[in-house]
């Protein structure tokens, strides 16, 4: 009956009570026979049925707007005035620091966006920036630049809201000394009608998702009773809802800037004055004035508690045969449980020698650092690890990141076999020293492709990979006694299990792809002969500009800190990204050990008839 998905409640009120009367008689008289479980499962499916969700409506969509997202800013609202506050307050800084040095502009915005400007006022357009282009492809271009920096404020966030402060303080600044700007040159009036007819919104909304980024990443500082991971998902979750409420804005934002803001020198100065009133009276009413309202008519729900949060499985059964989805879901749940422990051998083991290595790296090439390059990503992690072999001390760095990556990759497998155990140094510094020339050994081949393969073919050597893939697991992870049958094992099992292996590294791949795109775009190109920046600006792009405009004013090799500052940015990616690859391959070589041995099932077949006699295990359900 409950297959039949029937709606009326009697009926299903009627059967859930028939069947859990029927259950309790099983589990009385019946405990070790099959009705027993059989009758239990009917019972979950009707359960289900009794609590199954119904479909959201447009309703409720209405209801999110109207109710759930200005609770969210209200709750919200102590974070959203300290944006604000720190944007005028930098802002201030701009226009004071323009009053006393008047080339500040050009240190904050570069000289070429000053010259234009300045060759504007001399032919009487002030803001012809604004003419550069035809109105639909401005539309697009502009909305997608508001969307992307609005994103980057709040994403950053996650950086312990460092980030965040970063970019409001980039955005803030320049806008400070852009409005002074022109008002040394007496068109404050003509500046402040035509920049804020768009600004109203667009200045309002990169605020207020700064707002949302310091909420994001006050989860990750102040987490309260629950775990920094726990209180991170809540305050994104909260974060998001903010954002969410700022898309029609940006678009707006886009459409007067494209539209209105482009023929600015027609319109009349009333109409203008008019505009700007409006949107700004639109974000004090849905930012400020509604929120309260909302507050005090729902006041049970403005300090709802929390819902409760999703508890992970820590220990993992490395007997099992899992499915491609599985080893995905328990790549990441491993990530999570385990990577604190995996990144406190490192901070002991290879992240101080990582950084003495950049160090004599950077010393060594200095003038290499004083450059711009076309795919910066792919130039700096050559500069740090001596990809590109200019002398012999290149190739002693480039051997020392693979003792590097091998540690590493050891402090990861080392948690497959010691999942419940705290952390202790001097156990694991016994294991790796074990298991490092063997490891080292079968990661070789991938090194070679890593360090001397150019980064443009490796698309077609990744269908050789899966063969190579699974030596360093098997060498850390496998039963065996002899080590050349480990090393063995991994091949085979590579060889047998190419289609898994082979769509574990490209999905992983592209997942990772995606996830730095908005923080280091590996496609970020540059014009380097032009000194132009890439057409589609990541997060790094920005700071690294940042950091470049002002350092030109204290040194001729401004190029030095930026690229630094890069080098930081992809060592850490690496670090933080890498242990997924090697859990999945670990997971993927356990899977392959247990289709080729059984281990799994001769346990099992151990334990047959050791069920407890009065009360249910998970054996019971197997």
């Amino acid at each position: 009956m409950a297959s039949n998905q029937t709606s009326d409640p009697e009926e299903i009120a009627d059967l859930y009570s028939d069947i859990t009367d029927d259950l309790s008689y099983a589990q009385t008289f019946y405990s070790k026979r099959t009705v027993r479980v059989y009758l239990n499962q009917i019972a979950q499916g009707v359960h289900n049925l009794v609590h199954k969700q119904r479909k959201d409506s447009f309703r409720k969509l209405f209801t999110v707007w109207r109710v759930s997202i200005p609770l969210e800013i209200y709750r919200a609202r102590k974070n959203l005035f300290f944006a604000l506050f720190v944007f005028l307050f930098w802002a201030v800084v701009g226009a004071i620091s323009t009053h006393f040095n008047p080339d500040f502009p050009r240190m904050i915005m570069g000289d070429s966006y000053v010259e234009m400007t300045l060759k504007n006022i001399e032919k009487g357009d002030p803001l012809g920036v604004y003419h550069s282009n035809t109105q639909i492809k401005m539309f697009f271009d502009i909305t997608l630049n508001n969307i992307t920096v609005a994103f980057y404020t709040f994403i950053s966030g996650i950086f312990f809201t460092i980030g965040t402060h970063i970019l409001i303080f980039n955005n803030s600044i320049m806008l400070g000394a852009f409005q002074y700007f022109f008002h040394l040159k007496g068109l404050l009036i003509v500046s402040f009608l035509g920049i804020w007819i768009h600004g109203a919104f667009e200045i309002s909304s990169i605020t207020i998702a700064g707002g949302a980024g310091i909420t994001l990443g006050n989860g990750l500082l102040f987490p309260g009773s629950y775990t920094r991971l726990q209180s991170l998902q809540l305050s994104a979750k909260r974060g998001l809802k903010i954002m969410m409420s700022l898309i029609p804005f940006l678009i707006a934002a886009g459409y007067l800037e494209s539209f209105v803001t482009h023929n600015y020198q027609e319109l009349a100065d009333w109409s203008k004055w008019a505009i700007i009133t409006i949107s700004f009276a639109i974000i004090i009413f849905y930012y400020v004035v509604y929120p309260l309202v909302v507050a005090r008519r729902y006041p049970e729900l403005v300090h709802e508690n929390n819902p409760p949060i999703k508890t992970y499985v820590n220990v993992f059964d490395l007997n099992k045969i899992r499915t491609f989805g599985q080893v995905f879901s328990d790549t990441f749940s491993f990530y999570r449980a385990h990577i604190g422990k995996i990144m406190r051998y490192n901070l002991v083991l290879t992240i101080p020698v990582i950084a003495a290595v950049i160090i004599f790296q950077d010393f060594t090439r200095y003038q290499d650092l004083t450059h711009q390059y076309e795919y910066d990503w792919a130039s700096q992690l050559s500069i740090i690890m001596g990809f590109d072999v200019k002398s012999i001390s290149d190739f002693v760095v480039t051997f020392v990141w693979s003792i590097i990556l091998s540690i590493f990759t050891l402090s990861i497998l080392y948690h497959f076999k010691n999942q419940e155990q705290k952390a202790n140094l001097k156990t694991f510094v016994k294991f790796m020293l074990q298991k490092l020339p063997g490891t080292w050994l079968g990661l070789s081949f991938l090194f070679l492709i890593l360090f001397y393969l150019p980064w443009y073919w490796m698309f077609f050597v990744l269908f050789l990979a899966p063969f190579f893939w699974l030596q360093a697991s098997s060498v850390g992870l496998g039963e065996e006694s002899s080590f050349r049958k480990r090393f063995g094992n991994g091949f085979r099992y590579g060889t047998r299990n190419y289609g898994n292996v082979l769509l574990g590294i490209s999905v992983m791949s592209l997942v990772l792809f995606i996830f730095a795109q908005p923080i280091a775009a590996v496609f970020s190109y540059q014009e380097v002969n032009f000194m132009r920046e890439p057409a589609m600006e990541d997060f790094l792009d920005k700071l690294a500009d940042f950091i470049k405009n002002v350092s030109r004013y204290y040194t001729d090799d401004f190029m030095v800190p930026a690229n630094i500052v890069r080098q930081i940015v992809y060592v850490l990616f690496v670090l933080f990204t890498l242990p997924l690859f090697v859990i999945q391959m670990g997971f993927l070589f356990c899977t392959s050990q247990e289709q080729s041995q059984s281990i799994g099932l001769k346990k099992q077949f151990a334990n047959f008839g050791k069920r407890k006699r009065y009360q249910e295990t998970s054996l019971d359900f197997e």
